[in-house]
């Protein structure tokens, strides 16, 4: 059984790679990963897949990282058919699937929330960061009380 890990890009590095941090942090190490990408965070989306691997390999994981590029950032619907395939899929190999809603636009977080929910994701995990003070900081840096990694399937 694979976990998976489904997010989507954003221009800051913090911001795609704090929720993988604090999760592997917490013992989910994803073997594979996949980023919803469009023109707009493209580069960084490629910067933050690199990194990905060396995260996942610092907690004695193995990731196969993959990207999906959108053609336009509100391509809503093509934002509905990434995770619902991703997450569907995910069921039906019998994998773990979690869908991170930090990162990215509003209205992305808000169809990666529903369609966790929809398509019955294993977790839903969204990165809060208790004090302002730490914008832009990454994980390791961060006192962990200022840090709350929240799985929506179990709050709700």
């Amino acid at each position: 059984m694979a976990r998976i890990w489904l997010t989507n890009g954003t221009p800051t590095m913090a911001g795609i790679l704090n929720p993988l941090l604090a999760a592997c942090d917490q013992g989910y190490v994803p073997d594979r990963a996949r980023i919803l990408s469009n023109p707009g965070v493209a580069d960084a989306v490629t910067t933050a897949s690199e990194k990905f691997e060396s995260i996942v390999d610092a907690y004695d994981g193995d990731v196969n990282v993959s990207q999906t590029e959108l053609d336009a950032e509100t391509d809503f619907a093509e934002i509905v058919t990434f995770y619902r395939e991703a997450i569907t899929a995910a069921r039906d190999a019998g994998d773990t699937i979690a869908v991170d809603v930090t990162p990215g636009r509003k209205f992305m977080s808000a169809i990666a929330f529903q369609a966790g929910f929809q398509f019955e994701a294993d977790h839903i995990y969204y990165f809060h960061r208790n004090a302002g003070g730490y914008y832009g900081q990454f994980y390791p840096e961060m006192p962990r009380t200022a840090t709350n990694l929240i799985d929506f399937m179990e709050v709700i």
